[in-house]
């Protein structure tokens, strides 16, 4: 891998880390860190001594507050486009199907919901706290609920969304409802997440493993008959022989 500007990036074992590296704007998301971390990604599929990877910030404040508001990015003149570079942020949107864990280490706000929605799963730090102040600033939103709805009841979503800054969900309760499947002292969390990793990363067949996810991810954004369509071609492209001679 590439030495990046505004991202860490560590590989050992079949596990990489990528930290999102500007602790002094929480990590929040410049173009350049953009391009990178779209990078990271599509550089991964190429990478067959990685198996797992884990998403997490620079420093205990923020993972991210989203994407830095300080650049311009351009517009299409015509309100029926849109121009969104957060579009390029997310391992799925990327065509990655290794899995990816986020450890969450302080604010998730905002653009930190494109990565979160599409992530395997989630464990955070016990300060660790999501919001999104999109319209406490008269901005509409949008992608981010869109992504998230896919991993929170819709009532969750919807007071997240429309309280805006003044909505602080806790990690205590991400884990209630199922937004984050764990909670760890700040102090445990990357242990924590290279535990999960080192587990996923020490399976058989790599191949097995992403061919679970993408089996989920289509049960998620498909209806159920459009799914189970796909799933003879998902479970015949694993050669089973290392598991049949196991048995």
């Amino acid at each position: 891998m590439a030495d990046y500007e505004c991202l860490l990036y560590e590989e050992q074992d079949g596990i990489a880390t990528i930290t999102l590296n500007r602790p002094d704007k929480h990590n929040s998301f410049s173009p350049t860190q953009i391009a990178e971390l779209e990078d990271v990604w599509k550089k991964l599929r190429f990478n067959d001594d990685v198996r797992v990877a884990i998403i997490t910030g620079a420093g205990d404040r923020a993972f991210s507050s989203g994407i830095d508001l300080s650049f311009t990015h351009p517009q299409p003149s015509s309100r029926l486009m849109i121009d969104d570079p957060m579009l390029r942020i997310g391992p799925k949107t990327n065509d990655l199907w290794k899995p990816v864990i986020a450890a969450v280490n302080g604010m998730a706000c905002g653009g930190a919901f494109y990565i979160l929605g599409e992530v395997e799963f989630i464990i955070a730090s016990e300060s660790a706290t999501f919001f999104d102040p999109h319209v406490t600033h008269g901005m509409p939103c949008v992608y981010e609920p869109m992504f998230m709805l896919q991993r929170m009841p819709l009532g969750e979503i919807m007071r997240l969304s429309l309280l805006g800054r003044h909505e602080r969900m806790t990690a205590a309760r991400a884990r209630e409802i199922g937004l984050v499947q764990e909670v760890v002292p700040q102090a445990e969390l990357l242990d924590a997440a290279r535990w999960a990793a080192r587990v996923i990363a020490d399976s058989p067949d790599p191949l097995a493993v992403e061919a679970t996810v993408k089996a989920i991810w289509t049960a998620q954004y498909m209806s159920l008959h459009q799914a189970l369509q796909n799933a003879p071609t998902l479970i015949n492209i694993v050669d089973g022989s290392t598991a049949i001679s196991e048995r």
